[in-house]
């Protein structure tokens, strides 16, 4: 028993459970105006946001302990099961906000997409592992597993989520990166990807999608509309100075930012923790993020050294695209701050993810130790036999 505590990574047990266990705080300050403004309990939006932090957990614990070779064995089963959910969607989702991305069962609703960021790290990362001795080779090498990711993707686009599709697209590119592509190789999928969603882009254009680019870098030019939400989180922001008005003072959610337990979370967290928060938060996700890649090199399995750099990615992209929006970088797409966001599909992928990359480093820990007694009883022995 002993052994095994020994084996765990205790920096990304940690910090992904303080990211959490701090996001359902920040939701409850963001949330609870929000709530009561629509009828229901302060603590609505928090409560929900335990229980499926608590169903994360749970996920968390079995990833730990269940070993990640064994994910290879049921990719077939893991793939065809995204894909019928996202079309499962396109025929029976709920469409929320223009975005038909939602899936209900019973009382659950979740969001199909959030499951694909993991289960194409997984597929990319298994069928790449295998492909190593013709890696170079593009069209037996790198285009087969390329059929199925733009299924995905393009199924993604159809609901419309470009957001989630362009997030899923640049993981995709970190795995494939990490394969040991060519990298005029990889140049050209990029290039090929952003062309094509581009052009889905343009087909799908509306004002209210125009308006996205506007707001972010022309909010002042119409500050009541499209603008509004960008300008508020520049307050917020501007608001909170070093130290921040204080934990539950903050202004701008009562009613100025539109759902601020969201994916404008970052921006209430700077009006009541001020920059030292922000700093802390986007420490903690960068912690996750390098121990992640440290992991992923020092793994000697191709398979469970790209999966490392997909979930690593998959953390850092998000964060980047986050960030990019509340602060006018990028254009608003609703994407959540990992960990700490209200979303309960986003939160249990996260969850789950880091119980992956847990056990891939465990697995790593456990052979250096297996190594080192062997070293150890092998010097011994010498010693014993020359003496």
């Amino acid at each position: 028993m002993k052994h095994k505590w020994k084996t765990f990574d205790f920096t990304l047990v940690f910090t992904p459970l303080v990211l959490a266990a701090f996001g359902i705080v920040m939701i409850y300050s963001a949330s609870m105006v929000t709530a009561v403004i629509n009828g229901l309990p302060p603590h609505y939006f928090m409560q929900r946001q335990s229980i499926t932090f608590l169903l994360g957990l749970c996920g968390f614990v079995f990833a730990c302990f269940f070993q990640y070779r064994f994910y290879q064995k049921f990719i077939k089963i893991i793939v065809v099961g995204l894909i019928l959910l996202l079309v499962a969607v396109l025929l029976f989702g709920q469409d929320i906000k223009g975005n038909q991305a939602w899936l209900r069962i019973g009382g659950f609703q979740f969001q199909p997409a959030e499951f694909v960021k993991l289960g194409l790290v997984m597929y990319l990362a298994s069928v790449y592992s295998k492909k190593q001795q013709y890696i170079n080779d593009f069209k037996t090498g790198v285009l087969p597993p390329l059929v199925l990711t733009c299924l995905m993707l393009g199924l993604i686009v159809l609901q419309p989520d470009l957001g989630t599709a362009a997030i899923v697209f640049l993981i995709a590119c970190s795995v494939i990166f990490s394969s040991g592509i060519k990298l005029k190789h990889l140049l050209l999928l990029i290039v090929s990807g952003l062309v094509v969603i581009g052009l889905a882009f343009g087909n799908m254009i509306n004002e209210e999608r125009l308006s996205r680019f506007t707001g972010a870098y022309q909010p002042f030019s119409d500050p009541q509309d499209s603008g509004y939400q960008l300008i508020q989180s520049y307050v917020a922001i501007g608001t909170g100075g070093w130290t921040g008005e204080g934990l539950g003072q903050g202004v701008q959610k009562l009613g100025y930012l539109t759902e601020p337990y969201n994916d404008f979370i970052m921006a209430v967290i700077a009006e009541e923790l001020g920059y030292i928060g922000i700093l802390i938060v986007i420490g903690l996700l960068a912690t996750i993020v390098l121990r992640g890649l440290y992991i992923s090199k020092i793994c000697e399995d191709s398979f469970g050294s790209m999966l490392a750099i997909g979930i690593s990615s998959m953390v850092g992209i998000q964060t980047f695209i986050n960030l990019g929006a509340i602060s006018g970088v990028l254009p608003i797409t609703g994407v959540p701050l990992p960990f700490v966001s209200y979303g309960g599909s986003s939160l249990l992928i996260m969850m789950f993810s880091m119980g992956v990359l847990n056990n891939i480093a465990r697995t790593v820990k456990a052979k250096q130790i297996y190594h080192n007694k062997t070293s150890l009883k092998t010097e011994k022995g010498h010693v014993s036999h020359s003496n």
